[in-house]
């Protein structure tokens, strides 16, 4: 299985005066709080919503449908910032520049391997034309990326029905996944990602999914009559009726986007995916951990910011069981700006789906706790 994306470089982004990050199959993203870990993500959803938004821009977007971030004061070093992203095939680096002030940034500088461009004036999905057809391995899934924040949209009563020729992607708050699901119901799920005991398309493959997590849950999708909208009913029971999810514990519904994103996946796809944890049981975090390394066994590449261990050692799980393969398995621990020491350590995981080094930091509050407890510990 080949990753997509294999590694990314921040110069002057944020936060960071260099970064160089190896992507795998399945990273997870994990550390302090303003430690970094969103702006990479933010980084790489620049370049999509860019593509995506405005195909022949020689300007890079930085508030769209997916990430707003202010003027180019809010995201650049004095003089601007470089992003690369290096794949299978080769490597890909920009330069973006302009006033401070300016709300979108000017490409400055693009290079692919040893190939540069200056202050190119025709950009098709921010590359030369020459270059854009021939990168379609890369600029392909950055187009198409779903990208899901952890400020996912509250419960509805009924969600928009949407053309699924203009939205083909749960949005970055979850916002289209029901109208991707009702469109999708009957579209079957990759082979390597489907569940062998209901049908393998996508309604029954989320509902089957979402029991996994939410044991007995079940799902009744309806358009409303004479709108353009759906209803959603829950129930986790057979021994109750379908309710609206206004009445149904909060984290169905902050989890159905992320399952439908990945069961709407196809090979070669990547997702980008804040706090799966986020009102999930730590017995269901530890799961969200082993789908995932699912996801990413499928062929979908797999980018997670998380603070969740339980994430984590649903991963390892999964590792330890050979759902996935520990080469596979990327970990990256952030650590506040201006340390002396990394910012960002890499431990790695063996085939038993143990851990080679614990960081001071990472994840290690629990036995900090116990200790104190215990008294072998001060405050």
């Amino acid at each position: 299985m080949c990753s997509v994306l294999t590694r990314v470089e921040l110069r002057y982004f944020k936060c960071f005066d260099l970064l160089r990050l190896p992507i795998a199959p399945l990273t997870l993203l994990t550390g302090l709080n303003a430690s970094g870990k969103s702006s990479v993500l933010q980084a790489i959803v620049l370049l999509h919503q860019t593509m995506r938004e405005h195909e022949w821009s020689t300007r890079l977007v930085l508030n769209g449908s997916g990430v707003r971030l202010g003027a180019a004061s809010d995201v650049a070093g004095r003089t601007g910032f470089e992003v690369a992203l290096g794949d299978d095939d080769g490597v890909y680096r920009w330069e973006f520049g302009g006033a401070r002030q300016d709300m979108s940034m000017e490409v400055r500088l693009v290079a692919v391997d040893d190939r540069t461009f200056d202050i190119p004036q025709e950009l098709r999905f921010l590359l030369p034309l020459g270059e854009a057809e021939a990168a379609s391995q890369i600029t392909g899934p950055l187009r198409n990326l779903t990208y899901i924040t952890a400020e996912r949209i509250a419960p509805q009563e009924a969600y928009p029905l949407e053309d699924p020729q203009l939205v083909s992607v749960v949005g970055p708050r979850g916002e289209h996944a029901v109208s991707v699901l009702y469109w999708g119901r009957d579209e079957p799920v990759i082979e390597d990602l489907a569940l062998q005991d209901v049908p393998a398309i996508r309604l029954h493959q989320v509902q089957r999914r979402m029991s996994t997590l939410f044991p007995g849950c079940e799902l009744d999708l309806q358009q409303a009559p004479r709108a353009n909208a759906v209803t959603l009913g829950l129930r986790t029971s057979k021994a109750t009726d379908f309710h609206s999810p206004v009445h149904t514990g909060f984290g169905l519904t902050q989890v159905l986007p992320i399952v439908v994103a990945a069961l709407s996946a196809s090979r070669g796809d990547i997702i980008l995916l804040e706090n799966p944890e986020v009102h999930l049981h730590p017995a269901g975090q530890s799961l969200m951990g082993q789908f995932l390394a699912d996801v990413a066994r499928a062929g979908i590449q797999v980018v997670v910011e998380t603070h969740s261990d339980h994430v984590l050692n649903g991963v390892r799980r999964a590792v330890r069981g050979c759902r996935l393969q520990s080469e596979q398995v990327a970990i990256h621990y952030f650590r506040s700006p201006g340390n002396d020491t990394s910012q960002v350590l890499s431990p790695t995981l063996d085939d038993s789906g143990n851990i080679d080094d614990w960081p001071e930091g990472f994840f290690d509050q629990f036995d900090k706790d116990a200790n104190y407890f215990a008294g072998w510990a001060e405050v």
